[in-house]
């Protein structure tokens, strides 16, 4: 009996966690479940079809502030139009210039820029003014006021001007489509609303109406965007009971409430009602919208509702089992048989943190536990075999930091450059060409050497010289370029491109921004101790301070022309070189320049160089190596991202992405367009 027990609790340990779970599902949680199921049947569906019917309420009393809003747009510009001089010298009863005289007033061309900029083609669509005079009238012919004022015969057949006309102490109305003639339709809006007024003419009164055409899809899109299912529908009816806009003719058709109706249930009650339509259960909500004589009726089908409200207690059912089958699991299994090994793993691993990683005894058994105890002991000798190559991978950091940076270099100014020449050459200037082509010959030249990753202060100090005499032969002679370098620096070491990125900068961001487009940029260099100082300041437009804070960070946007990747790279690899004291250091004015400080030992080449002053752990050395090879690779268009990612050893990409833009601020695609 105690070996067959032995056997069996051996024989457990060796399950796999998912049949140990499925195991304790069967034992613990099927029953329990069962009984609460039913138990909470009844109450459980209640609850939800009256949490269904507040969801619906709650997303249709979003629409009638919407409605309203857009009404009050449109009374608005009513105002705003009616009280315009040119409209109250119109309507003005002691006016004694004629229509066609004020047409040609000044006040009449403000009075048609202010239509021109309400209609906005999204909600008011037209503005027209009818005139009940002889069409004869000069003001008729009267450019451009003739597209806006027209006479009344223009109106006639009209089912709005009937009304009109039927009742004469009207002098409002909002009128839906049918209301307007098929013309108004096709060009001047689908709805409207129109005041009448009167004016004097030729000694008489007579009427003249202010039409502002709106859109019908405006509001058709308000009531249908609102709605919470497609099985609703909304719609709007005025107190003549037509339909002024709708979500869905058909369904609007279909569960139709009269106007006297739709006002007598909005009086008795502020809640949905419960009615039945076609012989089936609706509920119904009614709200007024304000300045108007509508009505806006939401309408909800009971069977759609009923349908989602079994869907949503299915799935609370299966979420709840999901949360007590959790429970269970995490109280019994996770608190015996896999807790304790799990503990001695975590363990293993938090002393890690204090010295280097220690391995495990080898697993004894063969379950997922079993594969992470010989997991963490291969990552064991990985790390070790890591920390052993730490000083390999710096190197290797190193020279792809250098690569990186060799892949920064502005293509804009190579194809500019390249412009240039053509130009040049297009004037016969065969002299200036030779020049420039010898000078970018040279300038790359000085770039694109991979021998080494350092240079020197004199060549760094020609490489940049080159770069501003090309510069100035396609900006003529702008730039003043003055060194001031004793000629005891000049064979000091400094890594390539320093200088150019800080130059181009200066150039591109400062003096080019000011509208002279001229200045000057000056370099001076000393010894400082044991390090060397070189300052490069400028006269240009300077840099704000939110600027100037996420300059050496990498973070912020980048300015479109790459520079700012370039300073950030620059400062960058002169830290991970030398150690963090060293690098770039910014100041600056806005509107007087900007100065910056480049700080780096002083060493000759042949001192090679130094290992970085600050401690970085093996892994952060090798990721700051994948991303550096990153951004070279970047720099290369016909290397797809994905095939990045895995070459610098990401399986999955998406961790590629979030990693990058977590360090630089931006995805690789944005990296990309930034060099490229």
């Amino acid at each position: 009996m105690k070996l067959h027990t032995k056997k069996s609790g051996s024989l457990y340990k060796n399950l796999k966690l998912q049949t140990k779970f499925t195991i304790t599902h069967l034992v613990i949680a099927t029953i329990p479940m069962i009984v609460l199921a039913i138990f909470f049947y009844t109450k459980l569906y209640d609850m939800i079809i009256a949490d269904t019917i507040r969801t619906e309420q709650n997303s249709s009393t979003q629409t009638a502030p919407l409605i309203e809003d857009a009404v009050s747009r449109i009374l608005r510009l009513h105002d705003q139009i009616t009280g315009e001089e040119f409209y109250h010298q119109i309507v003005s009863s002691a006016r004694t210039e004629t229509l066609s005289g004020l047409a040609d007033g000044d006040s009449a061309d403000i009075f048609l820029e202010t239509i021109k900029e309400a209609t906005d083609g999204s909600l008011i669509t037209d503005v027209k003014l009818y005139i009940d005079i002889p069409r004869t009238d000069r003001i008729f012919s009267n450019y451009p006021m003739c597209n806006t004022i027209l006479p009344i015969n223009n109106a006639w057949g009209t089912y709005w001007y009937g009304i009109f006309n039927g009742a004469p102490s009207l002098r409002t109305l909002f009128c839906p489509s049918f209301y307007l003639g098929s013309y108004e339709i096709r060009h001047n809006g689908e709805m409207a609303y129109i005041t009448k007024s009167s004016i004097i003419y030729e000694g008489k009164r007579v009427p003249c109406y202010l039409a502002i055409y709106f859109s019908q899809d405006y509001f058709d899109s308000l009531l249908k965007d609102n709605l919470s299912s497609s099985s609703n529908v909304a719609y709007i009816i005025n107190d003549r009971d037509s339909l002024v806009a709708t979500s869905d003719p058909a369904l609007s058709g279909a569960y139709h409430f009269g106007y006297d109706e739709v006002q007598e249930h909005f009086m008795s009650s502020n809640n949905f009602i419960l009615k039945r339509v076609l012989g089936e259960d609706v509920y119904a909500g009614f709200y007024s919208i304000k300045n108007t004589d509508w009505y806006m009726v939401v309408a909800m089908p009971s069977q759609p509702m009923i349908t989602k409200s079994i869907t949503i207690m299915a799935g609370f059912i299966l979420v709840y089992v999901a949360c007590i089958l959790i429970a269970f699991l995490i109280a019994t299994l996770l608190s015996h048989s896999i807790t304790n090994r799990l503990s001695a793993v975590i363990n293993q691993m938090a002393k890690s943190r204090i010295g280097p990683p220690v391995a495990l005894p080898d697993a004894d058994t063969y379950d997922e536990i079993g594969d992470l105890i010989s997991t963490y002991n291969y990552m064991t000798r990985v790390i070790n075999q890591l920390m052993d190559e730490q000083a390999k991978a710096a190197e290797d950091l190193r020279v792809a930091e250098f690569n990186s940076l060799q892949a920064q270099i502005n293509p804009h100014f190579l194809y500019n450059t390249m412009d240039m020449i053509n130009w040049l050459s297009q004037q016969g200037r065969s002299q200036d060409v030779t020049s420039a082509v010898q000078k970018l010959s040279r300038f790359y030249k000085l770039t694109l050497s991979r021998k080494q990753s350092l240079s020197t202060i004199a060549d760094e100090l020609e490489h940049v010289s080159i770069y501003v005499q090309l510069q100035n032969m396609r900006f003529h002679d702008t730039i003043d370029f003055l060194i001031d370098i004793p000629d005891n620096l000049l064979e000091y070491s400094i890594p390539k491109l320093t200088f150019q990125p800080v130059i181009e900068n200066c150039v591109l961001h400062g003096i080019l921004e000011k509208d002279s487009k001229q200045g000057t940029i000056v370099l001076t260099g000393w010894l400082e101790e044991e390090d060397i100082v070189i300052l490069i300041s400028d006269d240009g437009v300077g840099i704000s301070e939110e600027k100037l804070e996420d300059i050496l960070t990498g973070h912020g946007p980048s300015g479109g022309k790459g520079s700012k990747i370039a300073v950030y790279n620059t400062h960058r690899r002169l830290q991970l070189m030398y150690g963090p004291g060293y690098g770039l250091t910014y100041s600056s004015t806005r509107g007087s320049g900007t100065e910056v400080e480049i700080r780096l030992p002083a060493r000759y080449p042949k001192d090679g160089i130094a290992d970085a002053k600050e401690e970085s752990s093996p892994e952060d050395l090798l990721k700051e190596s994948h991303f550096i090879q990153a951004m070279t690779l970047l720099s290369r268009p016909e290397i797809n991202i994905y095939e990045i990612a895995s070459e610098c050893g990401y399986n999955d990409t998406q961790q590629f992405f979030n990693e990058f833009k977590e360090r630089f601020g931006y995805t690789p695609e944005e990296y990309r367009r930034q060099m490229l």
